[in-house]
């Protein structure tokens, strides 16, 4: 059998280094991404099979997946959920419209999406689901509430969900990236610059050294990895038998992981503050 896979967030990134490395390795490739230019732009490419799909529309969710479908005649062997975007700005800062904009692409829209998927994988009897999560899935930052917050409730939903499928042939992973070389920072430049009021804050000073990281180019923090690191996780969830239930990926997050187990709460809220801009 061909493994068939529908990837979201394909624009840039681990997206777009996860469908050209699996289509490299023989997989029905089908790459989602929300503008259409984008879809353009990964046919140019190479990626044979693309779909738009934006996260915070669930007509598009119900269409891509339509399309997704019709291409793989039917079936989903796998679905691996990368779209994601991250809001930067202090909690207090954060206008309501903006954290639920967040939690709409972030963790509304995949769980849309997924649980549409996961009846088709139901239906055919088999399927994997890797939700790519963060190590701020695992441990919180200062000025990161927004995007801590999303990927704090898909780890959740994640966990509920492999442990109410596990008396089903569908496997459910997730990935925990640290810093990856990919476009995050500058979108989430972006993010910052248009919905947060930097001038008015009492956070100024944290907001300006949050710019000038963000604004840097080339990695920006210790242990950055290339987009393939991920990718080689992801392929081990979809091919391995017994796929993990949590993929680390760099070490800041096999450390973060270490120390959210073993220290006190006061202490890696003191280890994260210091490294949180």
């Amino acid at each position: 059998m061909r493994y068939s896979i529908l990837i979201t967030g394909c624009s840039s990134g681990i997206g777009l280094e996860a469908a050209l490395m699996l289509q490299k390795n023989n997989f029905l490739v089908v790459a989602s991404c929300r503008k259409a230019a984008d879809v353009d732009a990964l046919r140019r490419q190479g990626i044979k099979h693309v779909v738009q799909l934006d996260l915070a529309d669930s007509k598009s969710i119900e269409q891509g997946l339509k399309q997704t479908l019709e291409i793989t005649g039917g079936a989903l062997y796998a679905l691996f959920n990368n779209g994601a975007y991250g809001q930067p700005g202090a909690v207090e800062d954060l206008p309501v419209d903006v954290l639920r904009q967040q939690f709409e692409v972030n963790v509304f829209g995949t769980h849309d999406l997924t649980t549409r998927v996961v009846k088709v994988m139901l239906q055919q009897g088999y399927g994997r689901i890797v939700q790519n999560s963060s190590v701020l899935g695992l441990v919180a930052a200062p000025f990161r509430g927004s995007y801590n917050a999303s990927k704090f409730a898909l780890e959740g939903l994640t966990d509920t969900m492999r442990m109410e499928l596990s008396d089903t042939p569908i496997k459910v992973s997730t990935i925990e990236p640290g810093p990856i070389v990919s476009r995050f920072r500058d979108n989430a430049l972006i993010a910052l610059q248009s919905n947060i009021d930097v001038e008015n804050s009492r956070h100024q000073k944290g907001y300006q050294q949050a710019i000038t990281r963000l604004s840097k180019v080339g990695p920006a923090a210790s242990g950055t990895l290339p987009a393939s690191a991920v990718v080689k996780k992801l392929l081990h969830a979809l091919e391995s038998p017994n796929p993990k239930p949590r993929y680390y990926v760099t070490w800041p997050t096999y450390a973060a992981g270490l120390m959210r187990r073993v220290l006190p709460t006061c202490l890696l809220d003191r280890i994260m503050k210091s490294n949180g801009n």
